[in-house]
């Protein structure tokens, strides 16, 4: 039965949980992250193998940006088919294999660490469950010290595993102000969480919502993923993401009046890009909802939502996912469906 009220959810109290899981995780496993990236530059690494699915893949796409950005590595995601069905899996020398998932219980998943242990390459994951087969698989794991997470959608360990990725990257390069700057990020996000009032408002408008797109650039491309992923199975709404450039190569065909288009954009090297789009967005007539700290683009937009904090454009995909995780909470709640297990979906998944 569906709680009276939407603060007895369990994914409310997650999402709200985020400030505290994250100011546990980076004290907690600051020790871990050290030694991972002593490992890394004794090995001589040069690029990074990243075993995920789902919400976890989009902490792989941060991962991507911040490893490769900050720190110089050579980021992919992994095919983990290649791997447990077609078994024929690629050589990963000189490789850091990452796994990365909440439960660390996936099979395919576990098999692209099993098989990175058997060519003997550095292995590590980030995860809720130090216990899992995954962990069991790596040189290293980082914990998220998330808690148990009840409801289905991933809120609190997705924003962890952005920050275990930021930690091991800032302990691999210039790690002192780096370190500094996300120390502050718990408190970025318990002021962010305060738009929560504003976004139940907002959502009722979208109650009728069947289609929309979710667009981010650079570090925010992972955001415009995991937001598309939150509203597709908290509120089953056919949701694309992109980047601003891969959209404008084709699919802003679908522009038209009233066509809704949720851009992340934050402040950073992106802005101006980021403006343009919003721009050809507004002269299109669609409707632009934007999650942003940049006065140009929030007075384009039909709904602005603008983030409280200007934080790092590296760290600001943590503090820029929470709008999306409230409205996707809001609007889920709206349209009366249990946001702690939506249909059709289980909170371990395992794939082969």
């Amino acid at each position: 039965m569906r709680p009276e009220r939407i603060e007895q959810t369990h994914l409310y109290r997650e999402i709200h949980e985020q400030p505290a899981v994250l100011q546990r995780m980076l004290q907690e496993a600051d020790d871990e992250a050290r030694r991972l990236a002593a490992a890394i530059h004794k090995r001589n690494i040069t690029h990074v193998i990243i075993a995920a699915r789902g919400t976890s893949d989009n902490a792989g796409r941060y991962a991507q940006y911040v490893l490769g950005a900050r720190n110089g590595l050579q980021v992919a995601l992994s095919t983990p088919s290649l791997f447990s069905i077609y078994q024929q899996p690629p050589r990963l020398r000189d490789a850091l294999v990452l796994g990365i998932s909440q439960s660390g219980q996936s099979p395919d998943i576990v098999s692209v660490l099993a098989e990175a242990r058997r060519q003997n390459v550095l292995t590590a994951s980030i995860t809720n469950d130090t216990g899992s087969d995954m962990a069991a698989e790596s040189d290293f794991v980082i914990p998220l010290h998330a808690g148990e997470e009840h409801s289905v959608a991933a809120t609190k360990t997705y924003s962890a595993q952005l920050a275990a990725v930021a930690l091991l990257s800032s302990h691999l390069h210039d790690h002192s102000q780096s370190l500094s700057s996300l120390h502050e990020i718990p408190e970025a996000v318990a002021d962010t969480l305060l738009m929560n009032d504003e976004i139940a408002i907002l959502a009722p408008r979208y109650r009728y919502m069947d289609h929309c797109v979710a667009i981010g650039r650079g570090f925010n491309y992972a955001t415009a993923f995991e937001l598309a992923l939150k509203l597709k199975e908290l509120t089953y709404t056919v949701v694309e993401p992109y980047s601003s450039a891969d959209f404008l190569h084709g699919p802003a065909a679908m522009l038209e009046p009233g066509f809704p288009v949720i851009l992340i954009a934050p402040s950073g090297v992106m802005a101006p890009v980021l403006l343009e789009f919003a721009q050809q967005v507004k002269a299109r007539q669609a409707e632009l909802v934007a999650v942003s700290d940049i006065p140009g683009i929030l007075s384009l937009a039909r709904i602005p939502l603008t983030l409280p904090h200007t934080v790092p454009e590296w760290l600001s995909p943590i503090t820029a996912i929470v709008p999306g995780q409230l409205l996707a909470l809001h609007l889920a709640w709206t349209r009366d469906y249990d946001v702690d297990t939506p249909r059709a979906i289980q909170k371990v998944t395992e794939t082969h």
